[in-house]
Order: C-alpha cells, then structure tokens, then sequence
C-alpha cells in the first residue's frame, strides 16, 4: 500500500522538497528544541510526506512539515529520554549484576519498541497502562486519579495489553 502512495506522491514531494527544504532546514536550525541536525529532520519529514496517502490535498506544506518535524523532535527526545533514564538505573546496579554491552542494546531496543507501541495509545490509556504496570496501582487508584471510571480504565488496560500483545506476535 506504501508502495503505490509513495509511487503517486513523488513527483508532488520532489516539487515540495525543491521549494520548501531550505526553509525547513532554516526554521529548524532556528528553533532551541532541535535536538538533531536539522538535515537529518529535513530528510526524516520528506520520509514521512511520501507515505501520506492524501499529501496532495494538503493546503499549507509548511504547516504540515512543521508539524510533522515537532513529532520526529518530540520522538527522538521521548526515546533519549527513555535511553537516559534506563542507563541512570543501570548505573545504580551493583556490579556483579551488570549486563554486558550487547545485553544493554538489546534491553534499550525493548524498551524503545514499548515506548513506541504505548505512544501510539491516547494519552489517558498509557498513562492508565503505566500506572497499572509500573507503579503497581489498582484500577480503582487510577480511575480515582484520572478521574474516570472504572470501566474507562478497563477499557484503557485492555488497549494497552492488546497493543503489547499485538507487537509481540508480530515481532
């Protein structure tokens, strides 16, 4: 399916990359958030335009290329972020039970996939589903905090589980 859209849209991308990367690039090289070179999120954006099925009926290019490079940003912090917080606690193990280089990655690799699957869940179900799986709360603590019921924050585990899940079998 990504085949025959990015097929379709490419002529439309190359127009707008002619027009429209040099001041892309600029504004992001402006922008204090950029944590990457803005070349890298230039290229990553036009990725991203070729997979869209209905670019061409996008009236404002600019908005949606900054939109869409404010999320690569947001992605790539949220995953560094992710990376730090696991390698602090790394830091906090005792020796004897440190993991090897080989055994980190593969760690930071799981653990990128679940950011990633939780992030594709609304906001209020990942913050349900962490809640429950990692600070250990009850369902009744949870709907109490987000002010919900408690059938919303089934419904919202059963999203978080079946995303999961879901991953799993199709890694």
């Amino acid at each position: 399916m990504a085949s025959v859209v990015v097929g379709r849209n490419s002529r439309l991308i190359e127009t707008l990359f002619r027009e429209h990367s040099s001041w892309l690039g600029s504004w992001l090289a402006r922008q204090p958030w950029t944590v990457h070179a803005p070349e890298d999120i230039v290229s990553d954006v036009f990725v991203s335009l070729l997979t869209l099925p209905h670019v061409e009926s996008v009236r404002e290019p600019r908005a949606m290329m900054t939109t869409i490079a404010k999320r690569i940003i947001f992605e790539a912090r949220r995953r560094k972020k992710l990376q730090n917080a696991y390698e602090d606690a790394l830091l906090a193990v005792p020796e004897a039970l440190d993991v090897s280089p080989e055994e980190r990655l593969i760690i930071i690799q799981a653990l990128q996939m679940i950011d990633a699957v939780l992030a594709k869940l609304s906001p209020r179900a990942r913050t349900a589903f962490l809640m429950s799986q990692i600070d250990g709360r009850s369902n009744k603590d949870i709907a109490q905090e987000l002010n919900v019921s408690l059938s919303a924050v089934s419904k919202y585990m059963t999203q978080g589980f079946a995303a999961v899940y879901l991953t799993r079998l199709e890694s």
